[in-house]
């Protein structure tokens, strides 16, 4: 397996790397409440398919940000938490989600404007 973490100039983007991507933040946000097994997470988010939700948890477990713990039970039950570390972002997510719930309506008008001017260019 690759190693995905590379050396930075900034340890904003190395940070990123850990928990950045299409499906990781919203699994840090519901795992953030609670511990959730697999299909509780897919129901979570509807759009995830589960090859890409496995994909996803397992790139978070390796990063040490989420644990994954089996139960030993027929049916088989595996439960999915942030770890200390994974926790230690939760401040961080509080943040960016006020950030982003000030600031969608700007963003927003920005893409709106912006996508606007391509069709000037083409």
């Amino acid at each position: 397996m690759e190693t995905r973490i590379k050396e930075r100039a900034c340890p904003v983007g190395s940070a990123i790397d850990a928990f950045g991507g299409k499906w990781k933040p919203d699994i840090i946000h519901h795992l953030r409440q609670s511990p959730k097994r697999f299909n509780e997470l897919r129901r979570l988010i509807p759009k995830v398919t589960q090859r890409m939700l496995t994909q996803q948890l397992r790139e978070l477990e390796r990063d040490g940000l989420v644990n994954r713990e089996q139960f030993m039970e027929i049916p088989p039950k595996v439960v999915y938490s942030l770890s200390e570390l994974g926790l230690s972002l939760v401040p961080v997510f509080d943040v960016l989600e006020e950030w982003g719930a000030r600031n969608i309506k700007k963003i927003e008008r920005a893409r709106t404007r912006y996508d606007s001017s391509l069709k000037g260019r083409a």
